[in-house]
C-alpha cells in the first residue's frame, strides 16, 4: 500500500478564496482566517498551537460554511498579554473576537485544548453556541502523567527550540500510522513561532492548565459540562496520547444525547492525519 506524503500548507489552501488578516477582539491583536459564505464555523486549536493546525480543511470545508480559523490568545501570531491563559481568559477572547465578526451565534469546533475552551463557551455563554465538536478534548480525568509530558515536551520545544525538538513536540501528537505526515514545513511554522521574542514567557502563560491547582478550578466534571445544551459531537481515536477511548464515553454519559464516534489509526489531530473522515463527520453532524 502506498504512503501518502507528507501535506503542504500552501496546495492546500491555494485553490480557494481567502483573507488572512488581525482583528482587534477586546485589545487582543488577533490573527484570523476566513473562507466560505455559509453558516459560520469556528476551528479552536490545541496547547502551543496555532491556525495552521486546520490547514488541511479549510478550503473543503469552506465550500459549505463560512470557516473561521484563528490563533487564540497568547498563540501564534496572536498578541500575548502577561498573563495566565485560563478557560476564562480564552473564553472572554473568543467572545470578543465573535463580537467584533459580527457573529451571534456560530458552530464550535475545538480540538485538544480548542475543544475544551469550545464546551466551557457553551456551557457559560450558550446564547453564543449551535452545533458543538469537540475533537479529542484530550485528558478529559486530568492524568498527572500526561500534564508532565505536555508541559515538558512543550516547553523543551521552545526553550531549546530546534527541528528536531519541535518535530518531536509534533510527532508525539501522531498516530505511529500517520507521523509521516508531520512534514518540514509543518515544523517550520511552528519553529518560527517558538522563537518568536516573548515565546517563552507565553508558553508558561499557556501551559498553566497543565499545572494541577490551576487546572482543578477548570477540570472537566459532569457539573459545569452537564449544562452545555448545544448538539454536540465527540470525535475520538484509537491512537489519542492524552487519553483512552473510555475518557471519551466518560464525556459522552455527561453529555446526554451527544454522539461519540472514534476513527481507527489516528493520534491527537484527526484534522490533519485524517482530513477527509474528520470532514465527512462535520459536514453529516452539521448539516
Amino acid at each position: 500500500m502506498s504512503v501518502e506524503a507528507a501535506p503542504t500548507l500552501w496546495p492546500e489552501l491555494m485553490d480557494g478564496e481567502l483573507s488572512l488578516r488581525h482583528v482587534d477582539a477586546g485589545g487582543i491583536r488577533t490573527r484570523v482566517i476566513e473562507a466560505g459564505d455559509g453558516p459560520p464555523l469556528v476551528l479552536l486549536h490545541g496547547t502551543g498551537g496555532h491556525a495552521e493546525a486546520y490547514g488541511r480543511n479549510v478550503k473543503r470545508l469552506s465550500e459549505h460554511f463560512r470557516v473561521i480559523v484563528y490563533d487564540m490568545v497568547g498563540h501564534g501570531w496572536t498578541d500575548a498579554p502577561p498573563v495566565p491563559y485560563t478557560l476564562d481568559v480564552y473564553a472572554e477572547h473568543l467572545h470578543n473576537l465573535l463580537d467584533v465578526l459580527g457573529l451571534e451565534k456560530v458552530h464550535l469546533s475545538g480540538e485538544s485544548l480548542g475543544g475544551w475552551v469550545a464546551a466551557w463557551v457553551a456551557a457559560h455563554h450558550p446564547n453564543r453556541v449551535d452545533k458543538l465538536v469537540l475533537t479529542t478534548p484530550g485528558n478529559i480525568t486530568s492524568k498527572p502523567e500526561t500534564m508532565a509530558k505536555i508541559r515538558e515536551s512543550t516547553m523543551k520545544a521552545v526553550a531549546e527550540a530546534s527541528n528536531e525538538t519541535v518535530r518531536a513536540r509534533l510527532e508525539w501528537l501522531f498516530s505511529p500510522a500517520t507521523r509521516h505526515l508531520v512534514s518540514d514545513e509543518l515544523v517550520a511554522v511552528r519553529y518560527a513561532i517558538y522563537t518568536k521574542p516573548g515565546a517563552e514567557a507565553a508558553m508558561r502563560n499557556i501551559l498553566v492548565l497543565q499545572e494541577p491547582e490551576t487546572r482543578a478550578r477548570y477540570a472537566w466534571d459532569a457539573e459545569w459540562v452537564g449544562r452545555i445544551a448545544a448538539e454536540t459531537l465527540i470525535i475520538w481515536t484509537s491512537d489519542d496520547p492524552t487519553g483512552t477511548y473510555d475518557e471519551g464515553e466518560l464525556l459522552q454519559s455527561w453529555l446526554p444525547g451527544s454522539r461519540l464516534v472514534n476513527i481507527d489509526d489516528t493520534g491527537h489531530w484527526p484534522q490533519w492525519e485524517r482530513p477527509a473522515e474528520f470532514e465527512r463527520l462535520h459536514l453529516e453532524f452539521l448539516t
